[in-house]
């Protein structure tokens, strides 16, 4: 639980993970347990950067009760909402090139007594929130895709700013509620049909779709190429400094959350994509996902490039 004066991030995380990754140490194998997904890790890399964060959660059974440990050590203040539902979790080896998934268990289906106590608190800590930010489950059947279009149309509503990182049916419903900054990658474009190709032309016509249908403003990870960002009918290419990747698992949440937190600051839309950028680009030199430092991606941001393009 957090103050009442609490004004910073609301992070909407219906069903957190249990994650545990097997590393090499000196021969032996090393195990790491934290609790993950996108809203984890998107708040983790809010608070690293000084912002006040709330991660709002389902959590049940086993493993329910090691995140709700996991998560608060992690420093992050935590509305968890005790659900009949179990939290799901996956095993990961790292020993070699890659990640082999060596388990994984989906999250329950939230019953309906569930999903009310959820989505009031998500309510009502959101209206006490200065910026929203909806995640998705994990392997998206924690929550149906309705509570998101509510919750998005109710927050803002009230004058709420709403972020969202989301992609298929959600990304639909909260469109039609209204979105203030959308957070997308090129990858989710092409499988959603909303794009036909991968190239600049191809997605730009994708992210002026998506603000004809609701969104204020749009920001497209493209992998190892630079973002595209349309920020107020203004169209930027953006380009952080190249370093050197460990792990591309997470920039694009890291990107999210460094968004988040800048408008929460007050911080301009280029202020905000340039934090983002320098947030994505350093998570990818770490092992860890949103856990690249605070004070890092600020400095870091002064280096990141926003071009005007135009790709018509």
């Amino acid at each position: 639980m957090t103050d009442d004066d609490f004004a910073g991030v609301l992070v909407f995380a219906p069903s957190p993970q249990v994650t545990v990754t097997i590393e090499d140490l000196g021969g032996e194998p090393d195990l790491h347990v934290h609790a993950g997904g996108q809203g984890v890790w998107q708040a983790r890399m809010i608070a690293s950067l000084g912002v006040p964060v709330v991660l709002c959660a389902a959590l049940g059974g086993e493993t329910g009760d090691v995140l709700r440990h996991l998560i608060e050590r992690d420093g992050i203040s935590l509305v968890a909402v005790p659900v009949s539902a179990r939290n799901g979790g996956y095993v990961h080896d790292r020993r070699g090139d890659g990640r082999v998934p060596l388990a994984e268990a989906a999250g329950d289906p939230l019953p309906r007594h569930d999903l009310d106590s959820l989505y009031e608190a998500a309510l009502l800590h959101g209206l006490r929130a200065r910026t929203v930010l909806l995640s998705g489950p994990s392997l998206g059947r924690t929550v149906p895709t309705d509570a998101y279009r509510r919750l998005a149309a109710d927050l803002r509503a009230d004058g709420r700013a709403v972020l969202a990182d989301l992609a298929g049916e959600r990304l639909d419903a909260v469109l039609e509620a209204g979105l203030d900054f959308l957070k997308v990658s090129h990858e989710e474009l092409l499988a959603d049909g909303r794009a036909t190709a991968d190239d600049p032309k191809s997605l730009v016509a994708a992210m002026r779709e998506l603000v004809a249908r609701g969104a204020r403003s749009v920001l497209v990870s493209c992998g190892g190429d630079p973002a595209l960002a349309l920020l107020d009918d203004e169209l930027y290419e953006v380009r952080p400094p190249v370093l050197h990747p460990v792990d591309t698992r997470g920039a694009g949440d890291s990107m999210t959350a460094a968004v988040a937190a800048t408008l929460t600051e007050g911080g301009s839309l280029t202020d905000a994509v340039r934090l983002g950028a320098a947030a994505g680009a350093l998570n990818v030199t770490r092992h860890g996902l949103g856990t690249s430092g605070g004070h890092g991606a600020r400095e870091l941001a002064s280096r990141v490039e926003l071009r005007r393009i135009d790709a018509e």
